[in-house]
């Protein structure tokens, strides 16, 4: 189903712009559910919710999953308010992404997909309930797109991640 069909099933206003300096100040919150970096445009005047996955500030910037196996940090989602800086508006929550000792590189990716998913779905409650097991973590800088030799290394070293991070089942 397209997101056109979607805001018609529910009765939801739905308008294409050709860029985001076209999206009007008439919500309270603006829910992103996929996007590269907003305008300074854009933000003006609106309060806009996005699921980073990762753990902000210990993960920001792309390809967020992989550098945190590769980097041996810990895996999770964000609901954060974007802002002028990539990554870096005030955190509402952040959930953990378990990962079980059956649990493949593909099978983690999709659980930690299904994290985010559910972290956007779920938005109203995270903002009424905001939980952040991670308060406190060591701010890194951000990263850019993973290279195909660190994405080797990632995949060699997922073993060892997963023992080191999974879950108490």
């Amino acid at each position: 189903m397209s997101a056109e069909e979607i805001a018609q099933q529910w009765k939801i206003s739905y308008k294409i712009c050709a860029s985001d300096t076209e999206i009007p100040n008439e919500c309270d919150i603006y829910l992103i559910t996929g996007c590269g970096i907003v305008s300074k445009e854009c933000l003006k005047g609106k309060k806009i919710l996005n699921a980073h996955p990762g753990i902000i500030p210990n993960s920001r910037g792309l390809d967020s999953f992989k550098w945190e196996i590769l980097e041996d940090r810990p895996l999770g989602v964000t609901l954060h308010y974007i802002d002028e800086k990539v990554d870096c508006g005030a955190i509402v929550s952040v959930s953990p992404t378990p990962i079980y000792p059956s649990d493949t590189l593909h099978t983690l990716a999709r659980q930690h997909y299904e994290n985010e998913i559910a972290m956007l779905s779920n938005f109203a409650l995270h903002l009424s309930k905001p939980q952040n097991p991670f308060a406190g973590i060591l701010q890194t800088k951000s990263t850019k797109r993973m290279q195909p030799i660190e994405e080797k290394a990632m995949m060699n070293h997922f073993e060892t991640y997963k023992q080191k991070w999974q879950s108490n089942v």
